[in-house]
């Protein structure tokens, strides 16, 4: 089987302690069902649903190699749910140095570490990364723009010369 975009084959596998729940649903469910019977998949999970399963979590494992950001990261924190994860783009962009979640190439190792997470650290973190705090920094990084001559609006003058004749 192909490697899926979310890299569930790298955590399914791991020999960690509790269940193994994957949330979300895609073409390759029933095979992994097929081959990782010990998992619980719940399918796709919204709103408080989500949330609940969320809060739930010991610790949000995020396999992936290719997401560029990964908003669920932020998701899992706001719900207090440390995130362990592999050092890439998106991970270290969101836990970076942060005492929210643990960054290892060996995921079993951050799954492990990120158990010891301060739950309250991780929710702190994400409430200061909300919408309303996040549009008060742009606006607060702005500056006044000095319209360059081009920018600046045509003025017209009239030919008097033509009215006088």
């Amino acid at each position: 089987m192909s490697r899926s975009r979310k890299n569930l084959e790298a955590f399914l596998p791991l020999d960690l302690p509790g269940s193994k729940v994957v949330i979300g649903d895609g073409p390759q469910r029933a095979e992994l069902e097929r081959r990782y019977p010990k998992a619980k998949f719940l399918g796709e999970k919204t709103g408080k649903d989500l949330t609940s399963h969320l809060a739930a979590a010991d610790v949000f494992v995020f396999p992936s190699l290719t997401d560029t950001f990964g908003v669920v990261q932020l998701e899992a924190l706001a719900c207090g749910t440390p995130v362990a994860a592999f050092p890439v783009t998106g991970p270290l962009d969101v836990i970076a140095d942060h005492p929210i979640g643990a960054l290892d190439r060996d995921l079993r190792s951050a799954c492990i570490r990120a158990l010891s997470v301060s739950r309250e650290a991780c929710r702190n973190f994400a409430l200061e990364r909300s919408w309303e705090n996040s549009a008060r920094q742009f606006i607060g990084n702005l500056s006044p723009l000095q319209p360059s001559r081009a920018l600046r609006p045509a003025r017209v003058v009239a030919n008097t010369s033509a009215v006088q004749g």
